[in-house]
């Protein structure tokens, strides 16, 4: 009996021994990890820098998150962050980014909240936006030419800017772009023929989807990414219902406002099939956030800039009336010949772009441990790199500082 006290003692002391043991390295070994990570904060429990970091996106200086950080931690170009429920690492040199940008080996595309995106199809980044690449160059260049889509594209406008032209009240111009950007975007991609109603209901539950892709992705009831998940949900049936209903139209009717999805459901995808219905749905999901929230926001801060410099606005104005002078008589709406014409008004467009970068970060993710400035990333962090830094080191340069005290509104006035 005593023989087993003393066994089991000798086996409690040595696990207590071994536990503290491998504790202390596993400690030491953690430490030397994250001496090897980039300075930074890691914010809250859970939520991170994520609402620091939405809280400067939306103000009138997006700016101002990394710039706490260079004055906080130095102009070391990489820092450690926490966002959207994931460990970070923003990149904002030049050279960095340009590392984490053609480094496929060790970095992937990677958004906190693909899933919004993505749902559970399965999707290779990378492979799947080089043969969509390839579908839709096809499409455009042997079926569906930008040049045929200029009708349609001038019809809505027109009607658009009527109706507004119409309205008793004045109008919230922000949500009205957004709607008619996004009605665009369903004429081109599924044709001039859908529904309105169709349209905005598509575009009620599309922008809840938006809202989620900017939030902890914290799926209780309550919370925007739970509403976003549910909102994606409805906006797949009722994407469903449309593609649906277009093939029933065209087996009873070949329809005459086709839109490229038709030709891309046709096409040969991947070992001689069609793409998949599920991977049509995420298509048009990624096109309904790249197109319209780079378009939307382009033309909203043009107008607002224009606006502000009326003197630019009678310049773009007058580029505008000398080409209708030129049209024959004969012709009937724009012509991309005309488009080719507009230099100023190019000027003013990349001018906006330049000065309100409309995609302030892009995320990838690191597939293995890479050094990149002497510091770590782990397998699984979010690469942030940050365009708007990038701007001032741009070969195209229109105004001598990035954020000048004047604000930037002036800085289009540089346009000559």
């Amino acid at each position: 009996m005593e023989l087993d006290l003393w066994s089991i003692a000798i086996i409690v002391v040595t696990f207590v021994v071994s536990f503290g043991f491998l504790k202390k390295a596993y400690e030491r070994l953690r430490q030397q990890q994250l001496k090897s990570l980039p300075p930074g904060d890691m914010g809250w429990p859970l939520i991170g820098n994520t609402w620091s970091f939405i809280r400067a996106y939306k103000s009138q200086n997006p700016e101002s998150f990394i710039n706490n950080l260079k004055k906080r931690y130095g102009k070391s170009g990489i820092y450690k962050t926490h966002l959207f429920g994931k460990a970070s690492i923003i990149v904002c040199s030049a050279e960095l980014c340009k590392k984490v940008l053609t480094d496929d080996n060790n970095f992937q595309w990677g958004y906190p909240v693909s899933n919004l995106i993505l749902g559970n199809v399965p999707f290779d980044y990378m492979s799947s936006h080089r043969r969509f690449h390839r579908l839709v160059t096809t499409v455009l260049n042997q079926h569906q030419p930008p040049s045929s889509h200029l009708g349609t594209i001038e019809k809505i406008v027109i009607n658009t800017l009527e109706e507004w032209s119409k309205m008793k009240e004045a109008i919230l111009f922000v949500p009205e772009v957004n709607k008619f950007v996004f009605k665009l975007i369903i004429a081109i991609f599924l044709g001039s023929g859908t529904d309105d109603n169709q349209i905005a209901s598509m575009e009620e539950y599309y922008r809840k989807v938006y809202y989620g892709l900017h939030t902890t992705p914290i799926n209780i009831p309550g919370f925007a990414y739970h509403r976003a998940v549910q909102a994606r949900k409805v906006l797949v049936n009722k994407i469903r219902g449309v593609l649906g209903e277009r093939r029933e139209r065209r087996c009873n009717d070949p329809d005459p406002n086709t839109g490229i999805i038709d030709f891309l459901e046709k096409a040969d995808y991947e070992d001689g099939r069609p793409m998949s219905h599920e991977h049509l749905v995420v298509l048009l999901i990624g096109i309904f956030i790249a197109g319209r929230e780079t378009t939307s926001r382009t033309a909203i801060w043009a107008t607002i800039y224009l606006h502000n410099h009326p003197h630019l606005l009678h310049k773009a104005k007058e580029e505008q009336e000398e080409i209708v002078k030129r049209r024959p008589s004969s012709q009937k709406g724009l012509t991309f010949t005309e488009i080719k014409q507009m230099k100023y008004l190019s000027k003013v467009i990349n001018e906006t772009l330049r000065i309100r970068t409309n995609i302030f970060s892009i995320f990838r993710e690191a597939k293995n441990v890479t050094y990149l400035n002497g510091s770590s990333t782990c397998p699984g962090a979010d690469l942030n790199y940050k365009l708007v830094q990038l701007n001032p080191g741009g070969p195209v340069n229109y105004f001598p500082s990035p954020d000048p005290v004047d604000n930037c509104p002036t800085k289009i006035i540089k346009i000559r």
